[in-house]
């Protein structure tokens, strides 16, 4: 796996199968990349730090995280990962669709467990330590999950939906109403934008076409934004466009120009500058790699 399962701020990378939405990846920051940036998705994310340390936001905050963490993320939360310091980190992604557990007709735990997790109306806590008391049943689930996923036997897709249902089971007696959640506006804001960046970051985007979005004045988005993501937004979107400029460079044969250009860069020197502060070589020396 590699930085381009994230490179949207609403991901859309198919999970799994479309019978069995399930997929679980091994990554590792940074050597398979040094950020995965914030984006979100429809799906359910739990992730599973396995060595070392880093940071991971969920919905703004931020958590240090180390070897035995588990970070569960819902649907449409929006969440990034970073290196924390100079420390390494090993971390397993789980992602699934909820709808996989949920039943088509009247059922009671869908009805009073599922939708109101998929839809953001009852939440469980996000940060799971050695010292919560849910944490061994918790682990035991997912530990018992990477075994199922190391030779997928016949069956396996019971046998992960029965974890995945313990899992649940446990995580239920953390859940708490998300009223109480104050910054909703906020966020909603904050995704409206990065899905604007998404659909249109080859084109002109302007701090002024920005703060319209978000419904703010220029001073106050551009506060707004570098307190929400921890970056300026030129940062971010040179950083979205860069992203987009390398995947290009590693699966067409696309001049360095036209991908420039593709990309949103009108000034290709500015380009180059930008990719090699992100990525320490040149657009070409990336493409031979």
């Amino acid at each position: 796996m590699n930085i381009h399962e994230y490179e949207c701020s609403q991901e859309t990378k198919p999970h799994g199968h479309d019978n069995f939405p399930f997929d679980i990846y091994l990554c590792s920051i940074p050597t398979d990349f040094t950020i995965v940036p914030t984006h979100w998705h429809n799906a359910m994310e739990i992730i599973y730090i396995k060595k070392g340390r880093g940071i991971i936001n969920v919905d703004l905050s931020p958590y240090q995280v180390s070897e035995g963490d588990i970070i569960v993320v819902p649907p449409g939360q929006l969440h990034s990962i970073e290196q924390q310091s100079d420390y390494s980190m090993e971390y397993e992604n789980i992602i699934f669709k909820l709808s996989m557990l949920m039943a088509p007709q009247e059922d009671i735990c869908t009805e009073e467990f599922f939708q109101p997790l998929k839809h953001g109306k009852s939440l469980p806590d996000t940060l799971y330590t050695r010292n919560s008391p849910l944490y061994p049943a918790l682990s035991d689930c997912l530990n018992t999950i990477d075994s199922i996923c190391r030779d997928f036997p016949y069956g396996y897709q019971l046998a992960i939906k029965g974890q995945l249902f313990s899992f649940f089971y446990e995580l239920s007696k953390s859940f708490h109403s998300a009223a109480s959640h104050g910054n909703h506006k906020s966020l909603d804001r904050l995704k409206g934008l990065l899905k604007y960046v998404e659909t249109n970051y080859r084109e002109k985007i302007s701090i002024a076409d920005a703060a319209r979005i978000c419904g703010f004045s220029q001073s106050h988005f551009m506060k707004f934004f570098k307190a929400s993501i921890g970056v300026s937004f030129t940062d971010y979107l040179n950083d979205y466009r860069i992203t987009m400029a390398a995947r290009l460079l590693g699966s067409s044969s696309d001049t360095v120009v036209n991908i420039a250009s593709e990309t949103g860069f009108e000034n290709l020197s500015y380009f180059n500058r930008v990719f090699k502060r992100k990525y320490q070589c040149t657009p070409r020396e990336f493409r031979k790699k």
